[in-house]
């Protein structure tokens, strides 16, 4: 381990992208602690106590944010907006034909829906933005009433001038907080988005992971403990699985020399579509609760707070809408991301078969039906893994940390992906991985 450290660090290029995403990381920590302007702050830190033993939605934001929900930092959105504009994006990509005329043009079709990504993203945050600050003021109950701010007036001297001024930060901190995941994606190692997600969660493990202690006790936080290790050994295993579908390559005469008549496989992943459902589900949930904070019929936001936002545990109608959402993103990412026609029509042109299944529509058949076959339990695999401590925590009726199979489902996921990534980058250099 200690060898394949150094050698990561030996390469001039991997080691200034490892610096760089550190760098890079370090900034978007600096900026969940740095607090908006005309905020109360040392009335905030006064309700810390308070905050710490949020649950339901806030929990999940406080966790994803780095903290920054319950500092009111100027990354107080944090990297929410960009998943619900992704979400959105890939949903209206099946409905709306420019936008499916733009994921099969390639690279430049992909740098416009990225581009339509952000606008969205900053048109999602000023709308955030706007009722959270409204609420901020009020102390309203809801999504920040869980967080301890309720009958709390965290703006002192309100006005229009300061209410837009803060709007505008936590807007422009949003757009920020993009801009730093793709310049990871660009210039660094790892997916960025992935990689600032990741940073926020393991910042949050250490205190959050003490919180379980002193509310559970002993024997509780220890028993929580192993169940987390054998979910990271269960994360491991299946993200490592895969069916190999065979590929056979008939041979052709091109003048003097023969081609083809070599053999390879499709790797289909178990888990295809990785953590990408938990947090879709995770993100499309918070948004209602979001609402909430400026929705005017008392009975909706009555039955979101009780259901949604979640006071302490979490309600049964939130895990079972989180299952729901998981299992069907799963398969909804899957098919994006993996299209049997598309590979049927790529392996004909190549002149390639798969034994025993003839090319065109009967190999697109196969590939579909395998690929359902192997999304189900990869999808049940991460419902398992997302609400099994939720149910432990809520059995034992502790408030603290409702997110522990996200968070591990997130840590593993990433730190998996980008190991991957530094293999492939050692062994184009002729030096062994930490994966060999």
């Amino acid at each position: 381990m200690l060898s394949r450290l150094r050698n990561m660090f030996r390469v001039p290029d991997l080691r200034n992208k490892i610096l760089f995403t550190i760098f890079v990381v370090l900034i978007y920590r600096l900026g969940t602690h740095i607090p908006v302007p005309y905020v109360d702050f040392a009335q905030i830190k006064a309700l810390q106590h308070s905050a710490n033993q949020t649950g339901g939605v806030v929990g999940f934001l406080d966790l994803f944010s780095g903290g920054a929900i319950t500092s009111v930092s100027v990354f107080f959105l944090g990297i929410m907006p960009y998943i619900t504009a992704s979400i959105i994006m890939q949903l209206l990509g099946v409905v709306i034909p420019k936008l499916e005329q733009w994921q099969q043009e390639g690279q430049s079709g992909q740098k416009k829906i990225t581009q339509w990504t952000r606008y969205v993203t900053v048109g999602l945050a000023l709308v955030q933005s706007s009722g959270l600050v409204i609420a901020l003021h009020e102390g309203k109950q809801g999504l920040l009433g869980t967080a301890g701010f309720t009958g709390h007036d965290m703006i002192p001297n309100y006005n229009a001038y300061r209410a837009a001024l803060i709007v505008m930060t936590w807007v422009a901190g949003t757009a920020l907080v993009m801009w730093l995941g793709e310049l990871i994606t660009q210039r660094g190692i790892g997916n960025g988005m992935s990689i600032l997600i990741f940073a926020s969660v393991v910042s949050r493990l250490p205190a959050q992971g003490g919180a379980i202690f002193a509310e559970g006790g002993q024997f509780k936080g220890w028993v929580i403990i192993l169940i987390g290790v054998g979910m990271i050994t269960g994360i491991v295993y299946v993200e490592s699985g895969q069916r190999r579908i065979p590929v056979q390559f008939a041979k052709r005469v091109v003048g003097r020399r023969m081609y083809g008549g070599q053999s390879t496989y499709i790797p289909l992943k178990v888990n295809q579509s990785g953590v990408i459902p938990v947090i879709f589900a995770s993100s499309l949930l918070s948004f209602p609760a979001i609402l909430a904070t400026v929705l005017p019929w008392a009975g909706a936001k009555s039955w979101i707070t009780n259901n949604l936002v979640g006071q302490g545990t979490l309600s049964w109608f939130y895990i079972g809408a989180y299952a729901t959402l998981i299992l069907f993103f799963a398969y909804f990412y899957t098919a994006i991301a993996f299209n049997p026609a598309q590979q049927a029509d790529i392996i004909r042109k190549q002149g390639g078969f798969i034994p025993g299944i003839r090319p065109g529509p009967p190999t697109e058949r196969y590939l579909a039906k395998v690929l359902n076959r192997i999304t189900l339990p990869g999808a049940l695999f991460l419902m398992v893994i997302a609400l099994v401590p939720m149910m432990v925590l809520k059995f034992w009726n502790i408030t603290q940390f409702p997110f522990g199979g996200t968070s591990i489902l997130i840590t593993v996921g990433v730190m998996l992906e980008t190991m991957k990534q530094l293999d492939s980058q050692l062994m184009m250099r002729n030096y062994e991985g930490f994966l060999s």
